[in-house]
């Protein structure tokens, strides 16, 4: 079952590291004023109060923009803000676990690092699958090497879930992840790098529609 808001074309991937001076709370609210169709928080470490503090800070105003925030791991987090999903690994929470805790209407993601994990995943809990790393990466240390777009198309071929590609994403990558069999990217540097976050956002939104409009003519 799809949930009516788990299609996302531009998917924000936060990092506190790299949001440095500007902070995260600002450089989200540029963006997702911008054309972001959701944000998920990677954070493994910061205290659950602290996360939650932060959550409902950008839960009052992503949401009235139609911005979903996504959490991503930290399952009971995302249950405490009442978060509009998660985001899980292959090696967190099953995510039948994780749908019997947030209950039917969240929406749950989850990576794929290789397409032979594809045909494990179970559609009617699953909403959409992150792909990749795609080109490579540029802040997750420990993830799986590229699979580069010979692999998305793999998992296009072994899915008709929305696919979120992710790794190394920036906008002239797009009109080639849309053939390969993208729905959507995921995205960190290529908007929390750029001087101009909002202008950045846009750029990569108007680059998707434009992509996914050649692509379906």
């Amino acid at each position: 079952m799809l949930r009516c808001h788990s299609k996302f074309d531009l998917y924000l991937v936060t990092d506190r590291a790299i949001c440095a001076e500007r902070g995260l709370v600002s450089i989200v609210d540029a963006a997702s004023s911008a054309g972001l169709d959701a944000v998920q928080i990677r954070d493994d470490v910061t205290p659950d109060a602290e996360l939650i503090a932060l959550g409902l800070e950008l839960l009052a105003f992503l949401r009235p923009r139609g911005v979903a925030l996504i959490i991503n791991n930290r399952v009971e987090i995302a249950a405490a803000i009442g978060a509009d999903g998660v985001h899980i690994g292959q090696s967190d929470m099953p995510p039948a676990q994780a749908r019997a805790m947030l209950g039917p209407s969240a929406v749950i993601g989850l990576s794929i690092n290789d397409p032979a994990q594809v045909a494990a995943v179970d559609p009617d809990i699953v909403d959409h699958l992150g792909v990749g790393p795609i080109y490579g990466v540029e802040v997750k240390t420990d993830a799986a090497p590229a699979m580069g777009l010979e692999g998305l198309r793999r998992c296009r071929k072994a899915t008709s879930l929305p696919i979120v590609a992710i790794g190394a994403i920036h906008t002239h990558h797009i009109p080639e992840l849309i053939r390969a069999g993208a729905d959507g990217i995921a995205v960190v540097r290529a908007i929390i790098s750029a001087d101009d976050v909002a202008g950045a956002t846009r750029g990569l939104a108007s680059q998707m529609a434009e992509a996914k409009m050649r692509h379906t003519v």
